[in-house]
């Protein structure tokens, strides 16, 4: 089984744990919280993606293809799928907002033995001027980021704005088929596709696959 929840010994009322295990046997530990907003917990989209990332298909022959590559996550959440990133080599910015900090921090010191690249938590307001992000990373990856419709817009302008031409974008989502949610899919890839706003991405590497 890929991942699985752990009751949490400290307040179990409170938090609980997600194990999600990695093929060589060993296990990432992620802290969730019972309550809060959406970013509190372990979302199928990102184990799919995190299992993706281990697949012989994304990481190649011999070395690893995130092995000392810099790697952004977008409303990391948890920080599954960079925490993943990490353990493969990769230098990792996990980044969320500042509520989410303290959550994104306490899975970075659970697992750090796993890591052998580098990780790190920011602070990142889509849609926000960029401060602190020296250069365009190697990789961005999304996991359910396309959820809410009035956060298209703020999306795209941090992926132009933080993204170089060399920057592979891999967006992982689950397919809703209830209310708005095909609306907002189907508006998010055209405005990728589209926007006079966000040519300087549209041509860049945009892995899609669903849940």
């Amino acid at each position: 089984m890929a991942a699985t929840p752990e009751s949490s010994v400290e307040d179990p009322l409170r938090s609980f744990v997600r194990v999600l295990e990695k093929r060589d046997g060993t296990v990432l530990r992620l802290q969730q919280y019972g309550s809060g907003g959406v970013g509190c917990v372990v979302w199928d989209a990102a184990i799919v993606l995190s299992k993706y990332l281990e697949t012989p298909e994304f990481s190649g022959d011999g070395a690893h293809a995130l092995s000392r590559r810099s790697v952004l996550e977008l409303g990391s959440g948890t920080g599954a799928v960079g925490l993943m990133a990490a353990t493969l080599g990769a230098d990792v910015v996990v980044t969320d907002l500042e509520e989410l900090q303290d959550l994104l921090k306490m899975n970075i010191n659970m697992n750090k033995h796993l890591v052998t690249g580098s990780v790190q938590a920011k602070v990142l307001k889509w849609g926000e001027e960029i401060e602190g992000f020296p250069s365009p990373p190697d990789y961005i990856l999304m996991a359910d980021c396309i959820y809410y419709e009035e956060s298209l817009e703020p999306l795209l302008k941090t992926l132009k704005d933080i993204s170089g031409f060399e920057t592979c974008i891999i967006c992982c989502y689950e397919q809703r088929t209830m209310g708005k949610n095909p609306e907002i899919e189907k508006k998010y890839f055209e405005k990728m596709k589209y926007s006079k706003a966000d040519e300087s991405i549209k041509d860049k590497c945009t892995q899609k696959f669903t849940s």
